[in-house]
């Protein structure tokens, strides 16, 4: 049965959940390492998990948990793993954990990929909000990508799309 162990880097499995960021995320779609570290020990809405099958390490999710909404990070599973059902049991999972709304980002139906993921979060419970949203940057020169929110709990979040949009950018990207 799949499980969220929350962790803090002085965790001898946290590099197991850095490593995993590193080869899911382009560095353009996450922190630096003292960034993310920092957020992992001193942000008291940022929650990592190492997510767990028993003594299994099969995956990652980091998590901003707001009276307001949870915000969904990065999620990323083991490559050892993929393609062997854990998908669907870390969304349930996480849809049990967390109360309330739950956001996350995807990135425009423009391909094959992007549109199955869509479809995944889509059979997991999460619809998708077509509401134009832009992430901005997590480094400095870097690009902004338009992406689309998906969300759970609700049954849209037309009318609260701009205060989560405003939290998001304020908190997470640090953009006013």
């Amino acid at each position: 049965m799949v499980k969220f162990q929350e962790i803090n880097t002085s965790d001898i499995r946290y590099p197991f959940v850095e490593e995993l960021l590193h080869t899911s995320f382009p560095l353009s779609e996450r922190r630096d390492d003292t960034e993310q570290r920092y957020n992992t020990d001193s942000k008291d809405h940022f929650h990592c998990y190492l997510i767990l099958d028993d003594d299994t390490h099969i995956g990652m999710i980091s998590v901003w948990e707001f009276p307001e909404f949870s915000y969904v990070e990065h999620l990323a599973t083991s490559p050892k793993i993929r393609n062997k059902g854990y998908g669907k049991q870390i969304m349930e999972a996480l849809r049990n954990q967390l109360d309330g709304i739950i956001i996350l980002e995807v990135e425009r139906p423009e391909d094959e990929m992007s549109i199955r993921r869509i479809n995944f979060y889509k059979r997991c419970g999460f619809s998708l909000c077509e509401m134009d949203y832009i992430q901005p940057p997590y480094r400095k020169g870097g690009e902004s990508l338009p992406l689309y929110l998906m969300y759970s709990g609700a049954e849209n979040i037309d009318d609260r799309f701009e205060c989560i949009k405003r939290k998001i950018y304020s908190e997470i990207y640090g953009v006013e």
